[in-house]
């Protein structure tokens, strides 16, 4: 351990030679997951006028996406540890640009939505990689430099994905439309790829077990509690819809069992059990699902009030977004850059009260009687929650990932992220739903009915994040607490 401590830091001459082409092809890789579903969410009306099909396909291009990629993203780090990580990277690279070239092709709206599918799957394989070989390509202190590239390369993503997504369909490039927003994936596929040999392969040094049984759980736990979400006007759901949602939590039920008792058994896990000794971080999971589910259920709502209420093009509907994407992406910099350090968790509730307000805004702006004032108002209102959602998200990761021993940050980064995808999978579920099942003249009613939705829901964010930051806090200073009146001869021997 000595020999350890006092080993000189590796220099330059001995440091991995293609470091930073390598990084430039993970960071590639992931902003292109994060573009995919943004850029699809803009161009999904279009794609359901030109392919006809049940209007809640419309939920379905965005949902067949975020749901395998949400379910599968634990085990897809668990396969990079078993065959290398750099393998299943250029894998799941190969598979991604394949599905994306069929979903540009697909001739109907079920065969693209089983290609999204198998998009999401293939995005499972690919994101979980990035940390892990970022760690065996860098040392010292080029680690921290090369994750805090992650950040703004994946806010410069969704500042771009639906501006891209609307520019991309109204272009209708050689006759394209829609097909483009998928077929933009197959030359940045293609560069992925000529980088990829510069990844260094990396595996976990001791092979962890696969938890088929946990991911099939998991897979048809949540399968069975969105599906009858999707289209459905929820006050009025049949007694078989409500079967397939209580079937799903049951489900659910006996996959946390199942952990549990994997775990005692010494076997491998999907989800590592330590993590949920610290008594914050399922609070934080709750959080983080009912975040993303507010503000992608509401992007969703803006995006078909626009294009199906008023008949705009996807080109007003990217750029209506815009200025959410702007104020995500600079809140989110300046937070976690400056403010955050000297604020603290405090920073949460300013960026929820920030969101509160512009949500509010929204409601307001869909109160009006002249729907032509919509996208015009509508531009502050949703700067305004962006503002909100980009000063809040860096102080919660933060706060969140603190107590954490070093072991447990990929675990738990992993499962963050996967709870976020399956909270905007609800989130388009739930809202999409009640925007299309109470759409009017024009889609105002539905719009307006939608919309309230999701601020009460915002208030209900506000009031988990409240007792969340407060459990996560407690338990932060019970973990520094402990830290502190333990022997010094315990710490010196390790």
């Amino acid at each position: 351990m000595t020999a350890e401590r006092t080993a000189a830091p590796i220099s330059a001459s001995t440091a991995y030679r293609w470091r930073w082409p390598g990084l430039a092809a993970l960071l590639l890789g992931e902003a292109m997951n994060l573009l995919d579903a943004t850029v699809v969410q803009v161009a999904a009306p279009a794609i359901h006028a030109d392919l006809g099909g049940s209007v809640s396909d419309i939920q379905w291009f965005t949902t067949a996406y975020t749901l395998p990629f949400a379910v599968l993203l634990i085990t897809g780090g668990r396969l990079g540890d078993i065959a290398g990580r750099r393998r299943l990277f250029v894998t799941g690279v190969v598979a991604f640009m394949a599905a994306s070239l069929a979903c540009a092709l697909a001739p109907a709206a079920g065969v693209l939505i089983a290609c999204r599918v198998v998009q999401g799957a293939a995005a499972a394989m690919i994101v979980p990689q990035t940390i892990g070989l970022i760690k065996a390509m860098f040392s010292g202190p080029e680690v921290s430099k090369a994750l805090g590239s992650i950040g703004p390369m994946m806010g410069l993503a969704a500042v771009c994905g639906p501006v891209l997504g609307g520019v991309l369909t109204h272009a209708d490039l050689f006759g394209s439309s829609w097909r483009a927003a998928f077929l933009v994936n197959v030359p940045v596929s293609l560069v992925v790829l000529g980088l990829s040999p510069k990844l260094k392969e990396d595996r976990a040094p001791r092979r962890p077990g696969l938890d088929t049984t946990g991911t099939v759980l998991a897979m048809l736990g949540t399968g069975l509690v969105v599906h009858p979400l999707i289209g459905a006007d929820i006050a009025a759901m049949s007694p078989w819809s409500w079967g397939s949602v209580a079937a799903g939590l049951c489900l659910l039920a006996g996959f946390v069992r199942q952990q549990r008792r994997a775990a005692a058994a010494g076997r491998s896990p999907l989800v590592e059990p330590s993590l949920f000794a610290h008594r914050g971080f399922p609070a934080a999971l709750l959080t983080s699902m009912s975040f993303f589910a507010v503000t992608n259920g509401l992007l969703l709502v803006v995006v078909l009030q626009l294009q199906l209420g008023l008949g705009s093009d996807a080109l007003t509907a990217g750029l209506t977004l815009a200025p959410w994407s702007v104020g995500l992406a600079l809140a989110s910099w300046v937070a976690g850059a400056h403010l955050v350090r000297r604020y603290g968790h405090r920073m949460m509730s300013l960026g929820l009260a920030v969101l509160l307000l512009g949500m509010l805004a929204a409601v307001a702006v869909y109160h009006t009687a002249d729907p032509r004032a919509f996208p015009t108002l509508l531009l502050c209102a949703l700067g305004v929650v962006g503002l909100g959602a980009g000063l809040f998200t860096p102080a919660f990761f933060t706060l969140a990932l603190k107590p954490l021993l070093p072991q447990e940050v990929g675990s738990a980064a992993g499962l963050l992220n996967a709870v976020q995808q399956l909270g905007a999978t609800l989130g388009v579920a739930a809202l999409g739903s009640v925007y299309l099942g109470s759409a009017g003249s024009r889609g105002a009613p539905g719009a307006l009915h939608a919309v309230q939705v999701a601020f009460w829901a915002a208030v209900a964010l506000v009031v988990v994040s409240y007792a969340a930051s407060r459990t996560m806090t407690r338990g932060d200073a019970t973990a520094d607490a402990g830290a502190a009146h333990r022997p010094r001869a315990a710490s010196g021997s390790s």
